[in-house]
């Protein structure tokens, strides 16, 4: 009897049905050993030894796969196809303390006979090159945050973490932050011609792009008047077409999936986070279904690509093979060219059954797979110069010619057709109408989970096992929220990376994080020690760090003066910094404890104590706010629990049924406006509706009382709020 020993029963359970009678096939459930948690667990005067334990939750299967190696013969490791798989085959050896000798190691791409069988067949032994860069990653990563954290909490407050990703990862989110609210909105106008064939009843665009003979671009009209202008000078202008030319225009389709691709992808498509898209493409590759789905790599095997040449022939016909196959090399650094892209084990596996999501990121990865291997898609462009006076207009025609790869999968690359009228040089044209539009410059856009991910890995930052955990760490530690599906730094996201920046600034730098996963693949390599790179870093950085202890103050960090009266002694308020933001807090603590949240009223100057008594016992009332919004409490609480909800309405009533606007909270305490006549009237709006509408569509405004931006409830209009 031989055993195999996988990470999963799921994976176990495909492997066994593969293999049959003469193999068991048990799960370690993941990792068996890892650092302490409750320790450093690494040795930094004796060359970093790492101190493994096994997980509580471990020893029980540990102990039931100590028993069945009693009963085998041989022992083949099976889990997955990359360094942390590898690592974990490693920890796997020295958990049941088995003989590094005698153990097999055998790898596979995909979950099929075929590939099963042969890695039976070519058993190797455990790459210890590929441990060690596991090794590295987690002591590194493990230093950083065991080391950094408690500076954290001593400079700013409890329960923070740190990281050498997450760091790198939640700056990014600042910066863009603040690129926004820097950004200033400027005015401009458009001036189209629609214009028509003599006798034609087809209708064209033109837009205008030229005075006098230079070119009209982006920021040329300013303001209506100038755009007034242009129109009056064309009341009366003839239109002639200048010029006509026709090219035509490949389109070509996209490799299989990586990753990061898939993430995005997904992410676009299917509205899945990262780390729903993994948790699917798991199962799918522990059913068999798809290849290994951690990959950098846009390869695919010989294989793979003749019965995609095979089914595109089958099922769509000859004209849609090109006439070559088609092989691609990726341009991420540091990428794992080795390794496969992903796809599906067999083209010929076309719909699968299962849950709908399922489903839908199987077709995704079966559509991507055979589109690649297609021909690409044709166009015809028109492009059409016309004269107007002194000014020169130019219309856009497209045609698709072949659909090629679009047959299969359509992206956004695939444009909306406009087709031109046959147009002649020197021809007449008539004028249907002139228009002027009013447009804004729009600021940058906010990373979306996948375009996050898709930041780091044209940095070089992290790698495929690491995109999806690091997003949700910064997530779920309080650092980022998730605004209508875009990532928004908290305060005390902003608080840390700008202290991390100042007095760290070689940690949370980009290229220095890009340069440690490049000597992490070094190592992987086997082309440098992974102790030596640790401590390169750590030297350095922990001299810096004693340093900083000493030389930081927390009070410059976490406090600031105000002219504020504190309601229970009468001594003066300081606003503070806390795990969740800043609030006030009585000067005389910890004599008095009193504190209050940072409100905007607060900050503006009204005090906390309100003009109004309570009902049961006579004292002040005093406004505060919880989960679920602000709320009046009596001053002499705990004696006293009488306690007055506020409704605060918007400045504006609900577009739909006129009904009052009032501010509300969501289950997790989340902030949001909505209709006081819910659930017959489900408006609701995330920021604070505002008097003024759009000026692109007339909707309403509203206003994010962090960022003081201005946006609108329907399209993507945003300004700062003067």
């Amino acid at each position: 009897m031989n055993l195999i020993i996988v990470e999963s029963p799921a994976k176990g359970k495909t492997i066994k049905n593969i293999l049959g009678k003469g193999y068991e096939v048990l799960a370690s459930f993941g990792h068996v050993r890892d650092l302490p948690q409750k320790e450093l667990g690494v040795d930094v005067k004796h060359n970093f030894e790492p101190k493994y334990v096994i997980p509580a939750k471990a020893r029980k299967n540990i102990k039931l796969l100590k028993n069945e190696l009693t009963k085998v013969d041989d022992v083949y490791l099976a889990t997955d196809y990359d360094r942390e798989g590898e690592a974990i085959a490693w920890h796997v050896v020295k958990a049941l303390g088995l003989n590094e000798k005698k153990v097999q190691r055998i790898t596979f791409h995909e979950i099929t006979k075929p590939a099963v069988l042969e890695a039976i067949k070519k058993p190797r032994k455990i790459d210890m090159n590929l441990v060690d860069a596991q090794q590295g990653r987690r002591v590194l990563d493990r230093l950083v945050g065991y080391k950094l954290s408690p500076f954290l909490w001593q400079k700013v407050a409890q329960g923070l973490s740190a990281g050498r990703v997450q760091s790198v990862a939640v700056r990014l989110i600042v910066e863009k932050e603040r690129e926004i609210r820097n950004f200033k909105s400027q005015e401009f106008w458009s001036i189209e011609a629609n214009l028509a064939k003599i006798n034609d009843k087809q209708i064209f665009k033109a837009i205008l792009t030229e005075e006098e003979g230079k070119p009209v671009e982006k920021l040329t009209i300013k303001n209506q008047a100038q755009a007034q202008k242009i129109l009056n000078d064309l009341k009366n202008a003839i239109f002639q077409v200048k010029d006509v030319k026709s090219l035509v225009k490949n389109r070509y389709p996209a490799p299989p999936f990586t990753t990061s691709t898939l993430q995005q992808e997904a992410a676009r498509k299917l509205h899945f986070s990262p780390k729903q898209t993994m948790r699917i493409a798991q199962g799918l590759y522990e059913d068999g279904l798809i290849t290994y789905m951690r990959t950098d790599s846009v390869q695919v095997s010989p294989l793979a690509i003749e019965e995609a040449q095979k089914v595109i022939s089958e099922k769509y016909g000859q004209n849609y093979l090109p006439e070559k196959p088609r092989f691609y090399r990726t341009k991420t650094l540091g990428a794992q060219e080795a390794h496969e892209a992903i796809r599906p084990t067999s083209l010929k596996i076309g719909q699968i059954s299962g849950d709908e999501q399922r489903t839908n990121l199987y077709n995704l990865i079966w559509q991507r797979m055979l589109a690649s291997q297609m021909k690409e898609a044709i166009f015809e462009e028109t492009l059409a110069q016309i004269a107007a006076s002194k000014y020169g207009f130019e219309g856009k025609g497209s045609k698709m010619k072949f659909n090629g790869y679009l047959k299969v999968y359509l992206g956004e690359e695939c444009p909306k057709e406009q087709i031109l009228p046959p147009l002649l040089k020197d021809e007449k044209l008539n004028l249907i109408s002139l228009e002027k539009n009013q447009r804004f410059t729009e600021p940058p856009v906010r990373y979306s989970e996948a375009t996050l991910i898709r930041e780091l890995e044209k940095r070089g930052i992290g790698r495929p096992s690491t995109y999806a955990p690091t997003v949700s760490v910064i997530i779920d530690r309080g650092y980022v929220e998730k605004v209508q599906s875009k990532l928004e730094p908290k305060e005390i996201g902003e608080i840390v990376t700008d202290l991390l920046v100042e007095h760290f600034p070689e940690i949370i730098d980009y290229n220095f994080t890009a340069k440690i996963e490049d000597e992490l693949d070094q190592i992987a390599l086997g082309r440098r020690q992974w102790q030596k790179v640790i401590s390169q870093f750590y030297e350095p950085f922990s001299k810096e760090l004693a340093t900083k202890i000493k030389e930081v103050s927390k009070q410059a960090i976490t406090e600031e003066e105000t002219d504020k009266i504190c309601p229970s002694c009468g001594q003066k308020l300081k606003i503070k910094l806390g795990r969740y933001g800043k609030f006030l807090a009585c000067s005389g603590f910890p004599e008095c404890k009193y504190t209050s949240p940072l409100l905007d009223k607060l900050a503006s100057g009204t005090p906390t104590l309100v003009k109004e008594k309570c009902p049961k016992c006579g004292q002040e009332l005093l406004l505060k706010e919880g989960k679920f919004g602000q709320f009046l409490a009596c001053q002499g609480y705990p004696k006293c629990k009488f306690t007055k909800n506020i409704i605060i309405e918007a400045k504006v009533k609900c577009p739909n049924c006129g009904g009052k606007i009032v501010r509300k909270t969501t289950r997790k305490g989340k902030v949001f406006w909505g209709c006081a006549n819910f659930p017959k009237c489900k408006t609701a709006f995330w920021n604070e509706p505002q008097s003024e509408t759009c000026p692109k569509c007339h909707s309403i405004l509203t206003l994010n009382n962090r960022t003081k931006v201005l946006k609108c409830s329907q399209c993507e209009y945003e300004q700062e709020n003067s």
